[in-house]
């Protein structure tokens, strides 16, 4: 698996609020594992929030009582058990910090808190939970995790980003009820970090490039494309007249193995994608637009390392090394676009 030290650089370039306040001591602390690592920047980023404010939100709320306040609700108000008593039912709002956000952290917390995580992190999270005690709890399984992310600030996106990674990517219940967490991140977590991670570096690290996330359009001979599926590319890189599409690919397993050949090939359906993206992204069909399908390698030997001249375009398949020190992770990726580039 790739180096703990190695996946908070990939999250601080996926969330450059990581770059600021005090996270940077996560990139010097040694982790175990991914699931501590990911509890200590919950735990940060909650202190920090909560020291900065956290969000509130108006909400309804219904209570009886003998003083009038707010909206009386009629119906509620004329049943005989309240006339008895004397009172009747207002509704009115509160300025509360019981929202849909906070009560996403809080599940998470608590679900860390049943978890095998370290004492000492369990400690501090215990301290952090006095000031969400009026946040009421989800179930684990029925949260939406489709936050309209233009509500809140910078911070927020990244804990509940890394609520969803805890979540989903690690929280395990067994049988017995008691939860367990997982020691990495899943392949389909991973795998979108690492797009992120590749689109932001290029965004960030070579400014001199144009870099992208976008729509590749179908080159037809009419305006008909119903049911034609969307190409929706991980990282455009653009530079004069030239771009290099590429394609992140996180596997255990980069190579596939042929049974009926006894052979390792690249996986078929990745090459029939970039290829597609490229020829559709070609439109004066110049050979300007290359594709690259780029690997992640872990701990697999199999490193694929070639070129393909297809109709005209190159096609460059490359593995990455995550599990070398990171300075030689930017170097890898630097060279990548200088190459194909041309730029010194």
């Amino acid at each position: 698996m790739i180096k703990v030290q190695n996946i908070y650089y990939m999250l601080s370039y996926a969330f450059q609020v990581l770059r600021e306040q005090d996270y940077g001591l996560c990139g010097v602390e040694e982790f175990e594992h991914t699931a501590e690592l990911l509890a200590e920047i919950l735990i940060k980023g909650l202190t920090f929030q909560i020291k900065r404010g956290l969000n509130r939100q108006y909400r309804k709320k219904e209570e009886r009582d003998n003083t009038i306040r707010g909206k009386i609700n009629v119906g509620e108000s004329v049943r005989p058990q309240t006339i008895v008593r004397r009172q009747v039912v207002c509704e009115y709002d509160i300025f509360s910090f019981n929202t849909y956000e906070n009560q996403v952290i809080k599940t998470t917390c608590i679900s860390l808190l049943q978890s095998d995580l370290s004492k000492n992190r369990k400690g501090r999270l215990k301290k952090l939970m006095v000031f969400l005690e009026e946040v009421e709890l989800l179930q684990r399984k029925k949260i939406d995790w489709k936050f309209p992310h233009f509500k809140y600030n910078r911070n927020y996106q990244m804990l509940l980003s890394i609520c969803y990674l805890i979540m989903e990517g690690l929280l395990q219940t067994e049988e017995d009820g008691c939860v367990y967490l997982k020691k990495f991140l899943d392949e389909q977590r991973m795998c979108r970090l690492y797009e992120k991670f590749l689109l932001e570096y290029y965004r960030i690290e070579m400014p001199m490039i144009t870099t992208t996330s976008s729509r590749i359009q179908w080159q037809l001979d009419d305006d008909y494309d119903y049911l034609l599926p969307i190409m929706q590319s991980d990282i455009v890189l653009s530079y004069k007249n030239k771009t290099l599409i590429i394609d992140a690919k996180y596997y255990e397993q980069p190579l596939q193995i042929q049974e009926r050949y006894q052979s390792y090939t690249i996986h078929s359906s990745n090459l029939y994608q970039i290829f597609s993206y490229v020829k559709n992204k070609d439109i004066v069909h110049d050979g300007s637009v290359a594709g690259m399908l780029l690997y992640a390698k872990t701990q697999e030997d199999s490193a694929p390392n070639v070129e393909y001249k297809m109709s005209g375009n190159r096609i460059f398949v490359r593995s990455l090394d995550l599990n070398l020190p990171f300075e030689k992770i930017k170097e890898q990726l630097e060279k990548i676009a200088m190459d194909y580039f041309q730029i010194h």
